[in-house]
């Protein structure tokens, strides 16, 4: 392959540096736990509330929501080691206190962990 090069050889030299709201930001994943969480400075100044740690749901029960707390995190349909590691992620399968649900948000970026019963 060229490997970035042109038909000559040449190298491909970037245009430009990269701006700083263009730098990705740091992967993060929720970790089962006492809760914590982790304010950031959003462009144009707004506030991000991130979620590090959590060990309650807000759990939607025939459209009432209930406040229960977690116990385990049995599968993650993404890869199962990071049910191995209690990661909170959307679309994982978690143990609650009134039966088992699965996580309907992105905790990583809303700053709390709701979810659905599953039956």
């Amino acid at each position: 392959m060229n490997n970035g090069r042109k038909i000559s050889g040449g190298k491909y030299h970037k245009q430009k540096k990269k701006k700083l709201y263009e730098n990705k930001s740091q992967e993060r994943t929720v970790l089962l736990g006492e809760t914590k969480r982790k304010q950031l400075r959003a462009r144009g100044g707004n506030v991000r509330t991130l979620l590090l740690k959590a060990n309650i749901v807000n759990l939607l029960i025939d459209g009432k929501l209930k406040k229960t707390e977690i116990k385990n995190v049995i599968e993650t349909p993404q890869n199962k080691f990071l049910a191995r590691q209690n990661r909170l992620l959307k679309g994982a399968i978690i143990e609650t206190g009134l039966g088992k649900a699965r996580i309907t948000n992105r905790p990583t970026r809303e700053g709390q962990v709701n979810a659905t019963l599953v039956k």
